[in-house]
């Protein structure tokens, strides 16, 4: 039994959700459009207040999407909604970030600065040079660009300095003591 897979997905008001031939999904919403290819072999039924995923059988195969197709429906349904965000924080002495039109660049201690484009369909926001907010309704391409900002340079755990997520903590480490 799919614990996740049997959950309903409650349908915010403002938001349609359609099932095409072939489980192509696309859900609408007051932030923009969705739209997804699912397994052909589950069932995916919509009424007027919920979406539910049901498994004909239960072979490996069907067990296995059968959870992971609901929580993707699910963040259709949050992304065209309320969307997703995730907010970075970069330490280090001269460590920067600023936006020059649609490319995002980052100073972190290198010899060189480091220049990303903006993925179609995301928000980039600088509160302050040392904090990056990065929005969208597609939550695999929020996280995939926050993972690439982060990868710039990672936090290290001497001296903390690097690019981190909000949210993370940094353990750190001792130095290296002088023998007396």
């Amino acid at each position: 039994m799919s614990r996740i897979g049997n959950k309903a997905i409650q349908i915010p008001a403002g938001v349609t959700v359609n099932v095409a031939e072939g489980n192509h999904v696309t859900v609408k919403g007051p932030k923009g459009e969705l739209s997804f290819q699912f397994n052909s072999e589950l069932e995916i039924s919509v009424d007027a207040t919920e979406i539910v995923v049901k498994r004909p059988n239960d072979t490996k195969e069907i067990k296995t999407i059968h959870g992971t197709t609901r929580a993707l429906l699910h963040n259709m349904v949050v992304g065209v909604s309320e969307g997703f965000k995730k907010q970075l924080e970069i330490n280090g002495v001269g460590y920067r970030a600023q936006l020059q039109g649609n490319t995002l660049v980052v100073s972190a201690g290198y010899s060189h600065t480091v220049e990303m484009p903006v993925p179609e369909g995301l928000k980039v926001e600088l509160p302050k040079n040392t904090v990056i907010i990065i929005s969208g309704i597609d939550k695999q391409k929020v996280g995939q660009f926050a993972a690439e900002i982060r990868e710039i340079r990672k936090p290290e755990p001497y001296k903390g300095k690097g690019i981190k997520y909000d949210y993370e903590v940094i353990r750190r480490k001792e130095g290296k003591t002088a023998k007396k």
